[in-house]
């Protein structure tokens, strides 16, 4: 005779194993699930990404001056309606020799949105970037690292590479001095660094805590011997 209390355990056990699956499904920084992904390049080299999402912003300037004072390449992903409200900051970045990549039009959370959302989504970022600055992004981030259905497909009609991070800042809600201290502690050979330089489709947004930790950051990892790059040279050493 089956066990009621048993089989009650046995059912939800399941559920708790096929929600664990999908969380890693969709946030899972290497996951293949939903679409070919990256989240490091190679451990042999010293060398390492730093990345910025969410913009361009207002806070986009001051970041580039940080940059360009190390000399330090870096990728933004860029949401589209950003890049066509401050069109000039989109182009700052290109003209100082960074790296674009698509971080969606209007960074919405992707969770149950039909694969021609997601497609619109990140179809309308890239038009919108290429007719602003001039580059066709081969580069994406989905808003918030979430992937679902119908991004393999997107990812493949626009040739898009997905990339997550190695370790990500959380710099949106932690001071300088914490966000300093999480990234240091984590970064080694091959890491990507998710930082922000907007915050979403925010007007004017107080990235103080980012450009502070950066100007802490930089310097000490130049310090260990790692040498900064953009994504698709980590990715690709003979670009």
């Amino acid at each position: 005779m089956e066990n009621p209390a048993a089989l009650g355990l046995i059912a939800s056990g399941s559920a708790l194993y096929g929600a664990a699956a999908l969380a890693y499904a969709v946030r899972g920084r290497s996951s293949q699930i939903f679409g070919p992904s990256v989240y490091q390049g190679s451990k042999t080299r010293p060398a390492v990404a730093v990345t910025f999402d969410d913009g361009p912003s207002e806070a986009t300037f001051p970041l580039l001056e940080i940059l360009g004072k190390f000399n330090i390449p870096a990728t933004f992903f860029q949401c589209g309606v950003n890049v066509r409200r401050l069109p000039e900051a989109a182009r700052s970045v290109v003209s100082a020799g960074h790296e674009i990549g698509n971080h969606s039009h209007t960074h919405p959370a992707l969770y149950f949105h039909s694969a021609a959302a997601i497609e619109s989504e990140f179809l309308n970022a890239q038009r919108t970037i290429e007719d602003t600055v001039g580059v066709t992004p081969s580069l994406m981030r989905a808003p918030f690292g979430v992937r679902w259905f119908g991004f393999r497909q997107m990812q493949a009609r626009l040739r898009l590479t997905g990339v997550m991070w190695t370790v990500i800042g959380r710099d949106w809600k932690l001071d300088a001095a914490s966000v300093t201290r999480r990234v240091l502690n984590r970064v080694r050979n091959g890491a990507i660094i998710c930082l922000h330089d907007g915050r979403q489709l925010a007007r004017r947004p107080d990235v103080q805590p980012t450009l502070d930790a950066v100007r802490q950051i930089i310097p000490s990892l130049v310090s260990r011997g790692l040498e900064f790059q953009t994504v698709s040279q980590l990715l690709c050493p003979t670009k």
